[in-house]
């Protein structure tokens, strides 16, 4: 294992000439202990060479996308604390501290700078990614039976039991979503701390597009509701199914027992049918959600393991 820090703050980039100077000196002087790496991502505007001579480690992730650059920071750095921020200049570095030393003094394994409680709703220009940020909160908050109140903020300090087994799938912004899915379904502690949002200064263009990457987290949520609680996802559909069953069958039935006849036999048919596929899914729901109960049973394990490692 390489040197380990006691604190790495991470700072994926892409394009992010105009603010990056800002934000590395603002850590810096937030926290003068900690080591500073910028992975640059493909970027065409010098953002690499201004962070390396403003002291930052700068490091290269080719693979396009927010989720493959946390996949190669939480794979490369070793430290007590990770704080990951972002490099446009928009979360308050004032907010650092108080952040790391949640995860520091072991009251934390996710400290979540909460953007949503403070300013970001009259700070951010672009009224869907406020409706955006509602729906996700609500989705999760409802399909994961949680309450955090921010679920897509960049600003987020981890303990190193948490970057060490976390699982990164996504490749782009969804990468936030997932975190905070993992972080609940795994029973890690979370903490929430409201920070000051600010929007991008001028000349700072958002990498964020509102209805691809919007669309990609819906799609997220769904796979990791399906993947992390699938009794419960099976179920519904299973008991989608079984309603349909009853509309097309229960009329047939019913002249059955009247008229001592099968009127429609298609409707039969096709009733049997979608009751078989309800049965069907209610046993997936069971199989699966047994192997998920497994699976949690030896990540507690490997949870053990880290720790002897530490």
């Amino acid at each position: 294992m390489s040197k380990r820090d006691k604190i790495a703050v991470l700072i994926p980039c892409y394009n992010e000439s105009k603010t990056i100077e800002k934000v590395i000196r603002d850590y810096r002087e937030a926290l003068p202990e900690a080591v500073i790496y910028v992975y640059d991502n493909n970027s065409t505007d010098g953002t690499d060479e201004i962070a390396r001579k403003a002291g930052a480690i700068v490091r290269y992730e080719y693979r396009q996308g927010k989720g493959n650059v946390i996949r190669s920071m939480f794979r490369e750095i070793h430290a007590d604390c990770y704080l990951m921020t972002d490099g446009d200049d928009t979360y308050p570095a004032e907010s650092a501290r108080e952040l790391c030393d949640l995860v520091l003094e072991h009251k934390a394994d996710m400290a979540i700078g909460d953007r949503l409680s403070s300013t970001y709703f009259t700070e951010n220009k672009r009224p869907f990614h406020n409706v955006g940020n509602r729906l996700v909160r609500w989705l999760i908050n409802t399909l994961f039976d949680n309450k955090v109140r921010d679920i897509m903020t960049g600003y987020r300090a981890f303990s190193y039991d948490f970057v060490k087994t976390f699982p990164v799938l996504s490749r782009g912004f969804e990468i936030e979503t997932e975190m905070t899915i993992h972080a609940v379904d795994k029973n890690f502690l979370l903490r929430e701390v409201p920070v000051a949002y600010k929007d991008r200064p001028a000349g700072s263009v958002s990498k964020l597009n509102t209805y691809t990457d919007g669309f990609r987290v819906l799609k997220t949520i769904a796979t990791l509701f399906k993947e992390y609680r699938p009794a419960v996802f099976f179920n519904f559909c299973a008991a989608i199914s079984l309603l349909v069953s009853l509309i097309l069958g229960f009329p047939v039935v019913y002249q059955f027992f009247k008229i001592r006849e099968v009127p429609r036999f298609p409707s039969l048919i096709v009733a049997g049918v979608f009751l078989t596929i309800a049965l069907l899914l209610w046993v997936c729901g069971l199989i699966l959600q047994v192997l998920v109960r497994k699976h949690k049973q030896l990540f507690e394990l490997f949870l053990n393991q880290i720790h002897e490692l530490k």
